[in-house]
């Protein structure tokens, strides 16, 4: 695991740096578990840009990846730990004892040859998935169920974890990295350990033609533009946009309350997660 720095060799090669890939053991992914994914450039159905700044790069396959971890009781091989072009973790394909492959998210740690698997009375060992009653405190989880059986849906983003910290009658809190604290049913499942690639927040891209291989085209600020394609442009010299920030239609963009106030989760959560910038709560 680390850091690759280019000599500067030429101005793009100066500022930008590479995963070295030191863990990945496997080359080809495994066939059987891959479907094409279609792009759409940011565009819907009637071909009308809903996302800008999406567009072209590489063409990627997506791997199926197993979230709900939900073969109890029959132990797994690790066959290889692979780089998963669709997300910033790294994969680990499973080969159960009765034949069956499956992709799961790889837990920092992991290595060809260990044995994995799932359910209520397994060791809490990294890369075994149990329900939060069974896990003990303290102890490091990923990909986290915020229903039974719906699937992992919480910490998925490399170099990431989740701590439990109280049990409470049918009710797990648990600190999420945000700085977000939640209670989750005991029903709901995770997995152990922390993931992997924790290195990719340290990656520097370096040149643009790097974020148009990921698909990302110029973004172009609001107040950059003419009157006729901004709220915010125009305006005589270096004018500050003259309202508050918004997008090309005129929704506000920052500050605004963006939870769906329906959702039943919210009244789950003891403690907001933290802004980083001005150290304050995020509503």
């Amino acid at each position: 695991m680390g850091i690759r720095v280019y000599k500067p060799t030429s101005n793009g090669r100066r500022n930008s740096s590479v995963n070295d890939y030191a863990e990945l053991t496997g080359a080809a992914p495994e066939k059987s578990l891959c479907k094409r994914l279609k792009k759409t450039g940011g565009r819907n159905h009637h071909g009308v840009t809903t996302t800008r700044f999406r567009g072209g790069g590489a063409r990627k396959i997506y791997r199926v990846i197993d979230f709900k971890r939900d073969k109890d009781g029959v132990p797994a091989k690790v066959a290889t730990v692979e780089y998963d072009p669709n997300r910033n973790c790294f994969i680990s394909l499973l080969h159960y004892l009765d034949g069956e492959k499956r992709y799961v998210l790889a837990p920092l740690g992991i290595k060809t040859g260990d044995t994995v698997q799932s359910g209520v009375w397994c060791e809490p060992r990294i890369g075994n998935a149990m329900p939060l009653d069974a896990i003990p405190a303290g102890i490091e989880i990923h990909n986290i169920e915020m229903t039974a059986g719906q699937g992992g849906k919480l910490v998925r983003g490399a170099g990431n974890a989740a701590k439990i910290v109280a049990k409470e009658g049918n009710w797990i809190t648990i600190v999420l990295p945000s700085g977000e604290m939640r209670m989750v049913r005991k029903e709901c499942r995770a997995t152990i350990g922390r993931l992997s690639n924790p290195d990719h927040q340290n990656v520097r891209i370096g040149k643009a033609g790097r974020k148009r291989h990921i698909g990302r085209r110029p973004h172009v600020r609001g107040k950059a533009m003419n009157p006729v394609a901004h709220p915010m442009g125009g305006g005589e010299g270096r004018a500050n946009g003259g309202r508050d920030p918004c997008s090309p239609t005129g929704v506000l963009a920052k500050g605004g309350k963006t939870r769906n106030p329906r959702n039943t989760s919210n009244k789950r959560i003891i403690r907001r997660r933290k802004n980083k910038r001005q150290g304050q709560l995020v509503l």
